[in-house]
């Protein structure tokens, strides 16, 4: 018997599967030791306000929440369009090839379609060549010249209070 997939926008009651899935998805990529999120945390931020920061897609097999996508929309100056950011994607090892981690970025496609934006984009470990070949065999292409950077909590602060630098 075929295996049934479905995608579907996360709601409230998939706050406990959606804190799985990141964990799983912090073990995959060998950073389980920044895992912190609790399901208060996921829940508050994702499915209690109005306008929430982020939102989710599911991906199910067999009726059971097996992968997620979550992302958030961003905005380019030079085109003027908003465009969505991808922040994770995973899949469970076990549920990989029916087609979700596909299935989710269609989905996401289609609410970029539908919501006018301009692209999509995220980013990979540079060592995840499996998804960087999926991500490519997608129409994905890695952006040349770029580089990503991010500033800790503790050097936000820092900047805040004038001492750009500390660590």
């Amino acid at each position: 018997m075929a295996s049934s997939t479905h995608i579907r926008p996360a709601t409230a009651a998939d706050t406990d599967l959606i804190v799985e899935l990141v964990r799983d998805l912090a073990v995959y990529e060998k950073l389980e030791d920044m895992f912190v999120a609790t399901p208060a945390v996921i829940r508050e931020a994702l499915f209690a306000s109005e306008r929430p920061p982020a939102e989710v897609l599911i991906a199910e097999l067999d009726g059971k929440g097996v992968g997620f996508a979550l992302f958030f929309h961003n905005y380019s100056t030079f085109l003027g369009k908003k465009g969505i950011y991808l922040e994770d994607l995973f899949v469970k090892p076990e549920a990989r090839g029916h087609g979700l981690g596909k299935g989710l970025l269609r989905g996401l496609a289609q609410i970029a379609v539908q919501r006018d934006c301009a692209r999509m984009e995220w980013s990979v470990l540079d060592w995840n060549t499996p998804s960087i070949d999926f991500y490519k065999s997608l129409g994905a292409a890695p952006m040349e010249g770029w580089h990503v950077f991010r500033m800790t909590r503790e050097a936000v602060g820092a900047l805040a209070e004038g001492s750009p630098g500390a660590k």
